[in-house]
Order: C-alpha cells, then sequence, then structure tokens
C-alpha cells in the first residue's frame, strides 16, 4: 500500500508512524508545508484514556511522551478576586513542539518520507497515484474544500475572538480567570506544558473584543495589554507570542469523512473548542481507529466505513460537549452573579461531561462546600432540597413531566389514570403532572384525549387528587391546561402521530389558517369573538381544576398547540392586533393567562411552559424565548417551563442528552425567573448537577417515569438519602433499599505463584 498524508501535525504523524508500524512494506510520504521546527501554539493536553490507547499501539512513543509530560490534578477558578480550588481532575501536557520532534523521530526511526515545507501535490492527483490519501491538513483543510460536493463540510464561526500565547513559568494548576473591565468581560484559560512553560488563551466576546481596541493590528500591544489585564494570574510576567494572532473558532462538521480513497482525520473532519482541550486527542484518537479498521477490515472501502461508524458517534458527542463549553464562555456575563461556589460548579460542568458525582469523587470537599452555599441540608444530595412556589412547597426538585396518554373516553379521565398517576405520586417525585387536559371538545389533539370541560370530568378528576393526597402525603399534583390548535383531530399516537382521523373529524382552529403538515386539515383563523370564547374556556376550565383539588396550574404555550401557534412567527401570521411584533403575538396568550389566574386561587401557582426554539429558521428566536419568559412572570407565572420544538413539522432539533436544558438555563439567568428543565434527563446525577450549578430549579423527567414509577424513590436510595425529600410510603418500605442477589464473584486470589523450572 502506497499512503499520502497531507498535513503533518500530530494527527498525521501519528496515522503515518502507526500505519508503517503495523506493515513495514507500506510506503508512506507525510507532506507539511511548514519547515520541520515551525508550528503554532504551545501546549498539548492529553487524557489518560487516549495515552493509554498510545500506550497500547505503540509503547516507543507512549515512553518518550511519558519523560516529557507535565501532570496536575487541580483546577483553579479566580473570579472576583476570590480563588476557588478543585482537585482530583487529572491533566498531562506537554509542548506541542515536543510532541512533533517525538512523532518526527519515531516516523523516521520506521521509514516514513518526512516532507517539510513542501507543500503536498493537489489532492486528486494523490488519489491516482497512491492507494490512501489521509487529509490531515486541519480546520483550513484544502483537501476537504476541493472534494466539497463529496464531504458535505458545514463550517459555524462563533461569538468569541482568542489568542493563544504562552508564560515563561509553570502555573500550578488549570486555571480560569475572570476579568470585568470597562470594555466588558474577559477570560483567561491557562496550564503549564513544561517546568518551566504555561500555555496562556485569552478571549472575550467580538463587541468586547472591538471595545477593547484589541482589533487595531499590533501583536505587540495585544500581548502586553494580555499581560496586564491578567498581571496577578501572571505575577507581572509579560506573555510571549509565537505568530500569535486574535481569531474566531470555527467548528467544522462534515456529512462524509471519505471520497473514494481519500479520507478525512483530526480538524480536517471535526473540530471541538479548545476550553475542553480535545483537538489533539480526537486526532490521535482518529489515528488509531484508521490503523486499527484498515488492519480488521479486508478491503479500503469497508476500513474507510468502519472507522467513520466508529468515530462518528465519539467525535459527536465530544462535539456536543464542546459547543456546551463554548457558548458558555460566550454567554459567561450571564453567570457573573452566581454565588462564588455554584459560578464555580457551574464553569466546571459547563460541558455536561463532568457531573455533580463525577466531581464528589473526585473532590468531595469541593463539592460538599458547593452545597453548603446552596443550602442542602448535611447529607442531603441537590435534588432533594425543597423548593416553595407561593403557598405550595415541593419537597425535592422532581417533576412527574406532562405526558399524553390517548386514554380518556370522551375527554374522562378513568382506572387508567388513576393508577398511572397514583402510581407515580407514590414514587417520591415532588409533583406530579398530568397531561395536557383539554379546554373543549374541538380542543383535544385525539379522541383520547383527557378534558376538563364538563362537571363529570372535574369529578374524575377529584378521584384522583384525593388519592395522591391521601396516600401519597407530601407529593403535589399539578394539572395542564391547554387547547389543540391546528394540531387537533388526529389519531391516537400509536396509530399514527399527527395523521387526520379517517372519519369522524372537528373543525380547527388557529392564529392562523395553516395548516401543521402537508395532509393535514386546515384550521380557521380565530376571530376576535372567537378568541374571547376560548379565553373564557380556559377561564372555567381552571375553575374546574380549582374545584377537583390540583396542587398547581400549567398553561401549556409550547409544542404547536394553539397559544403556542400564536407566540411563534412561523405560525401566527396575523396583521391584526394578535400578530406582527412580538409583543402582539404575546397578547393572547397573555390574556388567557390573566383570565385564569383571574379564577385560580391565589395560593397555589401557576407555571407556564414555551417553546424557547422552534428548531426552524425565522423561528423563535432566543432572545425573544427569554422575553416571553420575563412577560409571563410580569403577569404572576411563578415558573417557566423551558421545552423546544414541535411547533413546525419540518424542525430540525439538535437532539443529545438534557439537549433541551441550555435554553432553562438562559431563560433562568436572563429573564431571573425559577425554571422547569426537560427533555432527556435521564439520571439523578443530571438532576443534582443543573439544580446545583444555577441552571434550572426543578427537573421535569418523561419516559424515565414511565420505565421505573419509583425513580424518585430508587434515586434516593443509590445516594444512600433517607431524609424528608424522599418519603416511602408505609406499605412501600420493605423495599426502600436494593434486593440482596446470589454472589457472583469467586474468592479473590490471595497468592500469585512465579513459574519456574519446576512448573514445566
Amino acid at each position: 500500500m502506497h499512503v499520502a498524508i497531507i498535513g503533518g501535525g500530530p494527527g498525521g504523524l501519528y496515522t503515518a508512524a502507526l500505519l508503517k508500524r503495523l506493515d513495514p512494506r507500506r510506503r508512506i510520504t507525510v507532506w507539511e508545508r511548514n519547515p520541520a521546527d515551525v508550528t503554532f501554539g504551545f501546549g498539548v493536553v492529553l487524557s489518560d484514556e487516549t495515552l493509554g490507547g498510545i500506550e497500547h499501539a505503540d509503547p516507543v512513543v507512549f515512553e518518550a511522551l511519558e519523560r516529557h509530560f507535565v501532570r496536575w490534578d487541580d483546577i483553579d477558578i479566580v473570579h472576583r478576586g476570590t480563588r476557588h480550588t478543585s482537585g482530583g481532575h487529572r491533566f498531562a501536557a506537554l509542548g506541542r513542539r515536543r510532541l512533533l520532534e517525538i512523532l518526527h523521530d519515531r516516523c523516521r526511526a520506521l521509514g516514513v518520507e518526512l516532507r517539510f515545507g513542501t507543500e503536498a501535490p493537489p489532492p486528486d492527483r494523490l488519489a491516482g497515484t497512491h492507494d490512501l490519501v489521509v487529509a490531515a491538513d486541519g480546520v483550513h483543510s484544502a483537501t476537504r474544500e476541493s472534494y466539497a460536493e463529496a464531504f458535505g463540510p458545514r463550517l459555524t464561526g462563533h461569538r468569541c475572538r482568542y489568542i493563544w500565547l504562552a508564560a515563561d513559568f509553570a502555573l500550578d494548576a488549570f486555571r480560569f480567570e475572570i476579568a470585568e473591565t470597562e470594555h466588558g468581560v474577559m477570560q483567561l484559560h491557562g496550564y503549564p506544558y513544561a517546568a518551566d512553560a504555561s500555555t496562556v488563551i485569552v478571549e472575550m466576546r467580538e463587541e468586547v473584543w472591538r471595545a477593547a481596541g484589541f482589533d487595531a493590528p499590533d501583536e505587540r500591544d495585544s500581548v502586553a495589554r494580555c499581560a496586564k489585564i491578567f498581571a496577578d494570574t501572571l505575577g507581572g510576567r509579560p506573555l510571549q507570542s509565537n505568530k500569535s494572532a486574535w481569531t474566531t473558532f470555527r467548528t467544522v462538521v462534515n456529512d462524509r469523512w471519505s471520497h473514494g480513497n481519500v479520507v478525512l482525520l483530526g480538524d480536517a473532519a471535526h473540530t471541538a473548542h479548545f476550553s475542553i482541550g480535545s483537538g489533539t486527542k480526537l486526532a490521535v484518537e482518529d489515528a488509531l481507529a484508521l490503523a486499527a479498521c484498515l488492519e480488521e477490515q479486508p478491503a479500503l472501502p469497508e476500513a474507510l466505513a468502519a472507522y467513520e461508524a466508529e468515530r462518528r458517534p465519539v467525535v459527536a458527542s465530544t462535539q456536543r460537549a464542546a459547543r456546551a463549553s463554548l457558548e458558555w464562555f460566550e454567554d459567561l456575563s450571564r453567570y457573573l452573579d452566581l454565588p462564588p461556589r455554584r459560578f464555580a460548579f457551574n464553569l466546571l460542568t459547563r460541558s455536561r461531561r463532568v457531573t455533580h458525582e463525577n466531581l464528589r469523587l473526585r473532590d468531595a470537599r469541593f463539592t460538599e462546600s458547593v452545597e453548603r452555599e446552596f443550602g442542602c441540608p448535611p447529607g442531603t444530595p441537590p435534588m432533594f432540597t425543597p423548593l416553595r412556589l407561593r403557598g405550595l412547597t415541593l419537597r425535592n426538585r422532581v417533576i412527574v413531566s406532562p405526558m399524553d396518554m390517548y386514554s380518556a373516553t370522551d375527554g374522562v379521565p378513568g382506572d387508567f389514570h388513576l393508577v398511572h398517576l397514583g402510581a407515580r405520586a407514590l414514587g417520591g417525585a415532588g409533583l406530579v403532572m398530568t397531561e395536557m387536559v383539554c379546554v373543549s371538545a374541538e380542543g383535544r389533539i385525539t379522541p383520547g384525549c383527557a378534558g376538563l370541560y364538563t362537571g363529570r370530568q372535574g369529578e374524575a378528576w377529584r378521584r384522583i387528587t384525593d388519592f395522591v393526597h391521601a396516600q401519597a402525603p407530601g407529593t403535589a399534583i399539578g394539572v395542564q391546561l391547554g387547547h389543540s390548535g391546528r394540531k387537533g383531530s388526529t389519531r391516537l399516537m400509536w396509530e399514527g402521530i399527527d395523521e387526520p382521523l379517517p372519519d369522524g373529524n372537528w373543525p380547527l382552529v388557529a392564529a392562523s389558517p395553516l395548516p401543521y403538515k402537508p395532509g393535514s386539515q386546515i384550521p380557521r383563523a380565530l376571530s376576535r369573538a372567537q378568541l374571547t370564547d376560548i379565553r373564557e374556556q380556559f377561564a372555567a376550565a381552571a375553575g374546574r381544576a380549582a374545584r377537583a383539588g390540583f396542587d398547581l396550574l400549567e398553561l401549556h404555550c409550547a409544542h404547536g398547540y394553539l397559544l403556542s401557534g400564536f407566540l411563534s412567527p412561523l405560525t401566527n401570521h396575523r396583521t391584526d392586533a394578535y400578530g406582527g411584533s412580538p409583543e402582539k403575538r404575546l397578547r393572547f396568550p397573555l390574556e388567557v393567562f390573566d383570565a385564569v389566574r383571574a379564577v385560580w386561587p391565589q395560593e397555589r401557582p401557576m407555571t407556564v411552559r414555551i417553546s424557547a426554539t422552534d428548531w426552524a429558521e425565522g423561528g423563535t428566536s432566543g432572545d425573544e424565548a427569554v422575553a416571553i419568559a420575563r412577560a409571563f412572570a410580569a403577569h404572576g407565572a411563578d415558573a417557566v417551563d423551558v421545552s423546544t420544538g414541535q411547533v413546525v413539522a419540518d424542525e430540525r432539533p439538535e437532539y443529545g442528552r438534557s439537549y433541551q436544558t441550555p435554553y432553562a438555563d438562559r431563560v433562568r439567568n436572563e429573564a431571573g425567573v425559577p425554571v422547569i428543565a426537560v427533555g432527556a434527563i435521564s439520571s439523578w446525577d443530571d438532576v443534582n448537577s443543573l439544580i446545583l450549578a444555577g441552571r434550572a430549579d426543578l427537573c421535569a423527567l418523561a419516559r424515565p417515569h414511565l420505565y421505573d414509577p419509583h425513580w424518585t424513590l430508587h434515586a434516593a436510595a443509590e445516594q444512600g438519602y433517607e431524609g424528608p425529600g424522599a418519603v416511602w410510603p408505609t406499605p412501600y418500605r420493605a423495599g426502600s433499599r436494593r434486593p440482596v442477589t446470589g454472589r457472583a464473584d469467586g474468592p479473590r486470589p490471595r497468592l500469585t505463584l512465579r513459574g519456574g523450572p519446576q512448573d514445566v
């Protein structure tokens, strides 16, 4: 096999060394346009996981790296003159130049041809003369651009400027320092990479960068000013540049990583923000996977397909974490007023890779100090601290999220609802929510949806609330009121979600006469008189909900249903007083809220569920979501339930673990209103992390409670918590400990005998 590698960075060099080591017959040539002794940047951080892969694949490279590593455990966070230190993080770093020298030596020893200061021939020419072309030519990859139609690259710019510098001494920890200047917030990321050197990255929002005058093309002045701003961290020492320039980070994503015999690797294929230190790590891991797949697969097409299949999910997960971290630093100013230890905890958990439990294992003392600042009683996880909303005190921060069951008859909840909601109330959550309960027969989504538009329905709900209050004391039960709007008159979910009924349809109404999707029924635009009628329907349903004994009421203004349809510019095309500007689109939902609040008992709280993004171009923006939350809070909402999407059928959500929580985070910390986070929150560790970091006040979980009705009680048992935030029902107390299972482990060997001649 004749292999061409374009780019002499760590990814390209390590690929060359691995391929040559695995098969010395391979002819491998590396083209690097820069001289051998030229590189950009300073230090490189590698994880224990990556180092383990290197050690297994090439002990020679690992041993050379090991001799030059600087290792440390601590992260320092300096904010408003106070330093908080968290330990147990285990970092290993070395100079980028040293890393390249080690890889140069290894490649030469193995017989790889290195061509420095030489532009690679065009990729199409290399593809014709080589069996494999590895494009490791970085974020500005010319190879990727040459085959743009095949690779489908998508490059996203971001809102911060940063500059890569160095200091001539070793920091004693990974250091984050926040500087609040007259021009805005600036931050330093620093870490040691040698006994006498540290990497220092200075970063700030674009508008801060311009206001501070850093856009002037004077590198020496920029470096000197950065050293002055962060003089405390640097001890008054200067900073050094290596052809450093202010730049913006670009996220690179490709639809495909290979085309014919050309394959992308490292930053050419994908990038991850430097704040989680994963660029070199990902490139090295790409090299390991590519080399392994070439060994394991019978032919090149299968090998390249296997390489992409193996690496793409790992890279996608890392990029999600990197984006969360990147956006945290872009929006740093929203967290500045958090209590100091919670600010530090928020920073440490920004990517959602580090969690409350993970951090507790690394540094219990630091984590306990954050919990004390938050107000956790001794031995109480954050999720089991109480929260008061008006006259209602929730004993913990867990909500059973509203979940449509499509099991009512003529809008009347039956035995199924009693068992379903009753079982989850017995499971320990602080608040159990009904499904969306419709305010009229015409406002149902399906014929199986529950309602509160008749006295009989109210009586049936009273049976359920009485059960919860009597058999699960301490658990609150809330009702979610809504109207389907243009998404009504459809089949039961398992018969065809959002598909119109085959017969027996009822007429639909909405803000504007727009069908939900092709083939959906076209709704009528609501007249002023009809708006008044629907507002009164909501108020009447709220009155029945109060008499039925619900503790909390949530107004459903999300997911493309009627009130959500007024809020989104994609579904509200009205030209009257209820359409146009965000303020006008808010008018009818606020009128309904006011009407409901007027009849809902003052001591009982009200929440509002919103879709903070439509996941579609031209939809609700982040700024509008914050404004919507502020408006409802000003009218008396006690918390905002921050969901996303389901407003238009052609949405493109970015799914992932707790993928909606950044929207709740923004609403909470910009609008200053308590929020409920929802969406792919699946573990008690996630709940603890979100609550303690100040990203949410309550967490609503749906599917986990379908999988395990006693999810909250089991979360308490798994954390060894037995306090008032999670009380087992008396008949169930015998099950409050995990059942004993049979031993699967044998006796542990006590002696290890070394073999000798007598054993032969």
